[in-house]
């Protein structure tokens, strides 16, 4: 199901607000609150909705990206080290076959675009731009900061998220495990799996073992959504 959250009731001719203007005019407003299983009769953006193409949602990103880092304490990228973002994640998302966008939202979801993210762990290691399952793609390993953070160390990053570690799968299997390129609710149900280790039993997206709001989140990113304040309520999305 759909809650619209933000002012897209001006409807074109589609009856859709374009990407492009989402870019453009509401990239710090959250593009809508999505519950259910990832349907796009429920309300998903289908791959039209999403932004045009990487380069205009990457450009409405660099803000955020450019103060990621300090949140924690830690030295904002570069100029040149958030190029290398971008870089990597063409580079990957054409070896991969996975869609390019849907990398970058992953990496606004999990780090902001922060190259030297600290590694999470709760039971396993997170490291990098992608948090990835176990990866050796990070600019903070064990406490040691690279600065600059090396195009190598950064194109490891996405590889790890995208194409999967030794240790687990990356987006590229949870897309192809559940149902292939083809089908935009693929890449929801990937989104939640890559979050949470599994899509919940339910087929609810908002449900499982990790964020709740961690797919709905992803969707308005495709869709424009940058830095405004998230409107998904994690107690109140697995119920729609």
């Amino acid at each position: 199901m759909l809650t619209k959250a933000a002012d897209s009731s001006h409807h074109e001719k589609d009856h859709v607000k374009k990407p492009h203007d989402l870019l453009h005019e509401q990239s710090t407003a959250y593009a809508a609150v999505l519950g259910g299983n990832g349907q796009i009769a429920d309300g998903w953006p289908r791959v039209d909705q999403w932004a045009d193409s990487l380069e205009p949602m990457f450009e409405s990103n660099k803000e955020t990206i450019s103060v990621s880092c300090a949140e924690s304490g830690l030295p904002n990228n570069s100029e040149d080290e958030t190029v290398f973002i971008k870089d990597a994640i063409y580079q990957v998302g054409k070896s991969s076959g996975v869609d390019a966008r849907f990398i970058f939202a992953i990496v606004m979801q999990e780090s902001k675009g922060c190259v030297r993210v600290q590694t999470t762990n709760n039971g396993v290691a997170n490291p990098g731009l992608m948090q990835s399952h176990d990866g050796s793609g990070s600019c903070n390993k064990g406490g040691v900061i690279q600065n600059p953070c090396p195009r190598s160390e950064i194109l490891q990053m996405i590889l790890d998220g995208a194409e999967g570690t030794p240790a687990g799968p990356g987006l590229k299997a949870l897309v192809a495990q559940e149902g292939g390129t083809t089908e935009v609710t693929s890449y929801y149900m990937a989104a939640s799996a890559y979050n949470s280790g599994a899509v919940a039993s339910s087929g609810n997206l908002g449900q499982g073992g990790a964020t709740h709001c961690y797919v709905s989140d992803v969707a308005s990113r495709l869709m424009g959504w940058t830095d405004g304040s998230s409107l998904c309520a994690p107690d109140v999305i697995g119920q729609i």
